[in-house]
């Protein structure tokens, strides 16, 4: 009886690693234009190729804590790049779109192989955010880059005083399923590695859930950092998954939203090459490594690495849009 879901899974994760080499086949293709027309304002003598490793070697470790802390590759990419590297925010925010989808094309298999991930969760909450990070995205190329850095800044702030005062649940008590939730039939089994053991799950709170998404979809379309960071407390604390299912569920819904988000991104010509493919192949190599870290590290530990760089990342997106530390 299992063999069949099984296979399913199989085939779910060789489509979703077909989708990601026709996205960067379709990427290089559209940003070769881009590229030739527009070059970079680098302000350093490091050579073209430099940058490029220093995008790989920094997204690799990005992708390994970006899965097991649940936060999606994006919300650690976007300040941390866009503060630090001499490119324009609006090509950054276009690659972090990539950078959040390939993290969680590169987890998404294995995530699902081990009960990790539910489609069945993920695919409602999805389409409503898919559509709202469509909007997000095309506000967002037309604010001023110094605005848009500024409310960056403020956001990546926020959201790290949400991560370190929200309460965290392992296993939420969910007493009774919604209409909607039982309509659905949200609910799995997956096993943990830790405790040895099975354990059923259901949600609750579906409506609100899905209100909610419409908002996070869209702040992530704006800014292009995903929303793997208001993912998880929403699928932990409000809808009762456990933690260990919201982290891996969170990048399915990643995938969908944020690879709405992207084509507007890319039809404006503000997606470049020499950015997003480095960036894209060092994440998807760290979150492999990633996903197989979520069965047996406390996810707590790699949070409290995740706060400290978004807290350090924040406070420089921040002065940057200021023009105080440029």
């Amino acid at each position: 009886m299992l063999n069949e879901p099984v296979a399913r899974l199989r085939e779910l994760g060789g489509l979703l690693r077909a989708n990601a080499l026709l996205l960067l086949l379709s990427l290089s293709l559209f940003s070769a234009g881009a590229y030739a027309a527009n070059s970079l304002p680098v302000t350093s003598e490091m050579p073209w190729w430099g940058w490029a490793l220093a995008l790989f070697v920094t997204c690799f470790f990005l992708g390994i804590v970006a899965v097991p802390s649940g936060v999606g590759g994006g919300v650690l990419f976007v300040p941390i790049v866009g503060g630090f590297f001499p490119f324009h925010l609006d090509f950054v925010r276009g690659a972090g779109l990539l950078v959040a989808m390939a993290s969680a094309l590169a987890a998404g298999p294995l995530l699902l192989r081990g009960g990790l991930a539910s489609l069945r969760l993920a695919l409602p909450l999805a389409v409503l955010a898919s559509a709202s990070a469509i909007a997000g995205a095309l506000l967002g190329l037309v604010l001023p880059a110094t605005t848009v850095q500024i409310a960056l800044g403020l956001t990546i702030l926020g959201i790290v005083v949400l991560m370190a005062t929200a309460k965290k649940s392992e296993f939420p008590d969910v007493l009774k399923q919604d209409r909607l939730a039982l309509a659905l039939s949200i609910h799995g089994v997956f096993h943990d590695a830790a405790q040895s053991k099975n354990i059923s799950w259901k949600v609750h709170r579906t409506p609100l859930g899905l209100f909610i998404f419409i908002l996070i979809g869209f702040i992530g379309g704006l800014f292009g950092v995903g929303a793997g960071w208001a993912n998880l407390p929403v699928l932990n604390l409000l809808m009762g998954a456990p933690i260990k299912v919201a982290a891996g569920t969170s990048g399915l819904i990643l995938t969908l939203a944020s690879s709405s988000a992207t084509w507007i991104y890319l039809s404006k010509g503000a997606v470049l090459a020499i950015i997003a493919v480095p960036s894209v192949i060092g994440m998807m190599l760290g979150a492999m490594i990633g996903a197989r870290l979520l069965h047996v590290l406390k996810a707590s530990m790699v949070r409290k690495m995740v706060i400290t760089l978004l807290l350090f990342a924040g406070i420089r997106a921040l002065l940057k849009g200021l023009g105080v530390w440029m």
